[in-house]
């Protein structure tokens, strides 16, 4: 029987969580599902500059676990790149330490701890602004993670 999968940290959900070629509707499209884990790999990894070793405690998982994800999101990001197919982020068994939060109306985007909530933009004070990690269906579960 395989062992449960450990629940992979996450700094804060991405900011774009779909992307594709220039010019091609996206339904005509097939999709490439980059995972949030693999997603924070890349970020960690690639844009971060850590090491393997450095990514994988980020993370919360083992050296070998990190260097089986990032393999797998590198080939997906090739894929996608080569083939011009859509690439979407989701899913994954994943918790966020922080949350990002965008003002529609001022377009502000500020983070903020999983712990902390916002009913209103720090800048406009509108109470039109989206929680980026909700809508990855994430919430409460992040909060009880990290205390």
């Amino acid at each position: 029987m395989p062992r449960k999968e450990v629940d992979r940290i996450v700094h804060q959900p991405p900011l774009f969580a779909e992307f594709k070629p220039l010019g091609v509707a996206g339904r005509f499209l097939k999709d490439i599902e980059l995972s949030l884990d693999e997603y924070e790999a890349l970020r960690l990894a690639d844009y971060s500059g850590m090491s393997q070793e450095e990514a994988a405690i980020e993370m919360n998982i083992s050296r070998p676990t990190f260097t089986r994800l990032i393999e797998k999101a590198r080939k997906k990001i090739t894929e996608f790149i080569v083939t011009g197919k859509k690439l979407k982020i989701t899913g994954g068994n994943v918790h966020f330490r922080n949350n990002v939060f965008k003002c529609f109306d001022c377009e502000h985007m500020f983070v903020m701890e999983m712990k902390n909530s916002v009913t209103e933009c720090p800048v406009c004070k509108s109470t039109n602004i989206v929680n980026l990690a909700g809508g990855f269906g994430h919430g409460r579960c992040c909060v009880d993670k990290n205390n």
